[in-house]
Formats: C-alpha cells, structure tokens, sequence
C-alpha cells in the first residue's frame, strides 16, 4: 500500500458530537507519543446531532485526521468497515466516539499485538451497572453463543487492535451482516485481550435500544450460523412424538371409558399450539430466505458521500 502508516484508528461516529475534541486531543497526545506515524478516520455514519461539521473542522486542521460522511446511515458495522477500508496502517484500531474507551489504552494494545498477536480485544472489568442489567446481559450473551455456535464474551466490545492481514481478512468478507467483534473472533489468527477500566461516556447515550439489540441479534445469528433451522427441526419433530403419543392415551381412555365427553377446549388450544409453531418455524426460514435474497442482490455495504483527508 502507498503511503503506509504504522497505525490506523478508526472510530464510528454517531450520536456524541461534543466529544470529539476530546477524543481528538487524547488520541494525538497518544499516538505522538506511540509512533512515528498515523491516521484518525472519523466516519460520520449520519448522525442526526450533526457531528459532520465537528468532523470537517477537525480534519481541515489536522493532517492527521480524515472525515468521511456516509450517504445515509449504515449501521456501526458498516462505518467500521468503510473505515477499514480506507485505512493505510500497518495495525488498525477500532473504537466508538464517546471515550468510554480510554484512547490511552492503545499503547497497551499495541504492546501486546507486536508480542505475536494479530488482534488484541479491550476486556472491559469493572464496569459498574446494576445487577439486574449485568444479569440480563449474562443471560442475553450465553443465548446468543449458544444461537450463533460462536463464544462471545459480553466484557469484549469493538475496542481492538489488529493487524493488516487480519482486518484485510475482515474486508475480505463482505456479507451484509458483519458484526466486527464476532467476525474478528471468527477469523482465528493469533488473539489475546488486555484488561481496561472503561470510562464515564463523555457525551451522548448510547443509540442501542433494547429492541435494536434484539434486532441486531437475529440479523447477526441468522447470518453466522443455522443452528436455528435444526432447532426448529427438533422442536417439530417432538412436538410430533407428544401429538402422536397423545392421540393413543386418548384413543385407549375413548376405549376404556365411554362416557368420556369429547372436548373442544383441547382440540382448540391443540390447533393454536401447532399453529403457532409453524407460523414460527414457517418465519425462521423466511428470514433465512431472506437473508439469501439480501446477499443475492450485492448492493454496497454503504456509500459514501463526502471525504476529507
């Protein structure tokens, strides 16, 4: 690659316009002080707060800095992606906006990439919630391993370091559903973490409501594994085995015992139970077609309306 740099950050921007700045002055102060060379891509993935004009300022006054402005909002994925594939480095790092994340762990990072690792994840401990949430997302993280045959540590975020061949690895793949973290895991090559305290969110909230988890979590299941068809399979298959054996219990009762009324009550609630299962199973492969659908039109990832570099 011309003009190659030793590292590339590449940093989503959505929803935290007034951290920026700060973001800005920690990332120079440690990457000065890291390398001898480097870049800070800000991809502007659309937000509504209007972060663009904070990006521009930036990247006109910093040489350092490239603003790029997605034509519409793409998604977090997506952002990372046109970052990375704009990057120059030699490592690249990925990492939100609002400074939760301290910038000044990067030196960490990359200390232990260049022990032999291709990519290295920030392990956020100690992050301080309540113990409904930290159970509610225990809970929604060991699903969504068990549904996406992929483990996932929910202290692991998109806050990494990797190296060329290893986010080219990433670029390489270039399905409509990449979640980056579960996708870099995916990849093998040589993986470590480094434990850091995450900070306060200097500005803004975070975008991902519990419905837009829920959301993302089908897209990036359905789109990484089909455990869900075979589930569905099995779930059939024993919902058959009951019915069955329950048709002979009330044959023989019919048998033994003619006085029995018959009853519309079970027959009813029988009816809505299948029904339900196959309407539901029926919904699961349609998302998978779907999926197929998605994929066979190969429309760009995102599109890319102004750049600043």
């Amino acid at each position: 690659m011309e003009n190659n740099v030793d590292i590339s950050v590449v940093v989503p921007v959505y929803g935290c316009p007034e951290a920026l700045p700060e973001l800005h002055r920690r990332l120079k102060q440690t990457l000065d002080a890291l390398v001898e060379s480097y870049e800070i891509i800000l991809v502007d993935d659309r937000c509504p707060k209007g972060s663009w004009s904070g990006v521009r300022e930036l990247a006109e006054a910093d040489p350092h800095v490239v603003g790029i402005r997605l034509a519409r909002n793409f998604g977090q994925s997506r952002a990372i992606t046109c970052g990375l594939d704009n990057a120059r480095g030699t490592w690249a790092v990925v990492m939100d906006c609002d400074c939760q994340d301290p910038p000044e762990a990067i030196a960490e990072l990359y200390a232990k990439a260049r022990e032999g690792f291709d990519v290295v994840f920030a392990r956020r401990v100690g992050r301080k919630d309540s113990i409904i949430t930290l159970a509610l997302s225990q809970t929604y993280y060991r699903v969504y391993s068990w549904l996406a045959e992929s483990e996932v540590d929910p202290t692991i975020g998109n806050y990494s370091i990797a190296s060329r061949r290893a986010y080219q690895a990433y670029l390489s793949m270039r399905e409509q559903g990449r979640d980056y973290s579960l996708f870099m895991t995916w990849l093998g090559f040589e993986q470590s973490t480094v434990n850091i305290a995450p900070e306060e969110r200097f500005a803004g909230e975070s975008s991902y409501s519990f419905g837009r988890k829920i959301s993302l979590a089908i897209e990036t299941i359905t789109s990484h594994s089909t455990k869900p068809l075979s589930l569905a399979v099995k779930l059939g298959f024993v919902m058959a085995v009951v019915a069955f054996i329950a048709l002979i219990v009330l044959v023989i009762h019919h048998i033994l015992d003619t006085d029995v009324p018959v009853g519309w009550a079970s027959m009813i609630a029988s009816v809505i139970l299948v029904g339900g299962i196959i309407i539901s199973v029926v919904g699961m492969v349609g998302i998978y077609v779907g999926n197929t659908f998605t994929e066979s039109r190969q429309r760009p990832l995102y599109l890319v309306q102004d750049k600043i570099e």
